[in-house]
């Protein structure tokens, strides 16, 4: 690991302060950057300690929703009795993630800037846009079993592989931001960038934005699923997941939010898809025409082929059990 400075900082403003340039990382739990760091996959010149800082607590709103501030444990977060009950989906994300012990470390905030896991981004004998721009990208041609087919570009081919930020996609976030010009806030769907031909930049974040929270809205109701494939049951990223908002009256679907995760660069959602869903009865064809609609761009680099077939069954599957549950 490379030599750095480390400042621990007092107060937002002051965490702000600090981080001015591409070489300066806010830490909290560490549980990707230190990974990282160890790989000298990335090589920060300061970190910026923010685990003092007044971010950890959830808080209702006005409107019904929660405030879940940036340094929020993952596991707090899961076991929350107020999230269990008004918004499942998340919670059971959580636990889909990570193994206990990690998610005692990870943050809120530092699991929605996750890295990708592409062997190639990690592997620096190997050429990677996301890491060294204008390097090439191995991963097309080479191991791509877990990676992208949507959104993805000739640059670059990774996955996002958080649970939690596809949960929360599924359930309208918004992302709350302090930075030197104030205090904003982001719709989750915003705040990911596709890779184009840019794949390093993965947010809106600037160099000193910090995450100080995540808003979710008054709970949606309806009946919350989340299914996620993977090549083992612990300890292991999603090939394909789904997190499902549905519900059902008078015989036909009235909501659907359904965002997915092992698809793309960033949790997808597609408004389209929500739309051939709402007002129709459920049925084996809907779902069908469904995946029609979500894969209709979807393209397999060879040895993540099985995604599309795969994707089309998931999604079929949590349809199925969503609709009938609410039935």
């Amino acid at each position: 690991m490379r030599s750095f400075d480390y400042v621990r900082a007092g107060d937002t403003a002051q965490a702000v302060r600090e981080a001015g340039s591409e070489e300066t990382r806010f830490i909290a739990g560490g549980t990707n950057l230190l990974d990282l760091m160890k790989l000298e996959v990335m090589a920060p010149g300061k970190l910026v300690d923010i685990t003092r800082l007044d971010l950890g607590g959830i808080e209702e709103t006005a409107d019904g929703g929660l405030r879940i501030g940036a340094l929020v444990t993952n596991s707090d977060l899961a076991a929350d009795a107020r999230v269990r009950r008004g918004w499942p989906v998340l919670s059971r994300a959580l636990l889909a993630g990570a193994s206990g012990q990690l998610r005692n470390k990870a943050t809120t905030g530092g699991n929605l800037l996750q890295r990708t896991r592409c062997y190639y981004f990690y592997d620096r004998g190997e050429p990677c846009n996301k890491r060294e721009p204008g390097s090439g990208c191995a991963a097309k041609d080479g191991v791509n079993r877990i990676l992208a087919i949507l959104g993805t570009s000739e640059h670059c081919i990774a996955t996002h592989p958080s649970d939690m930020a596809v949960a929360m996609r599924a359930l309208d976030a918004r992302v709350e931001i302090e930075g030197a010009e104030g205090r904003r806030e982001v719709a989750l769907g915003e705040f990911y960038r596709l890779p184009g031909d840019t794949p390093q930049i993965e947010t809106v974040l600037k160099p000193d934005d910090l995450i100080t929270a995540v808003l979710l809205p008054a709970p949606a109701g309806g009946r919350q699923i989340y299914r996620k494939v993977r090549d083992r049951s612990s300890y292991a990223f999603a090939l394909v997941s789904v997190a499902a908002v549905i519900e059902v009256e008078d015989g036909v679907i009235s909501k659907a939010q359904l965002a997915f995760g092992g698809l793309g660069p960033m949790p997808w959602r597609d408004a389209d898809v929500e739309a051939a869903l709402v007002g129709a009865a459920p049925s084996a064809a809907l779902f069908d025409r469904a995946a029609d609609i979500l894969l209709a761009e979807a393209k397999g680099y060879g040895g993540n082929d099985f995604k599309i077939p795969l994707t089309r069954r998931t999604l079929a599957a949590v349809l199925t059990q969503a609709t009938e549950a609410s039935a």
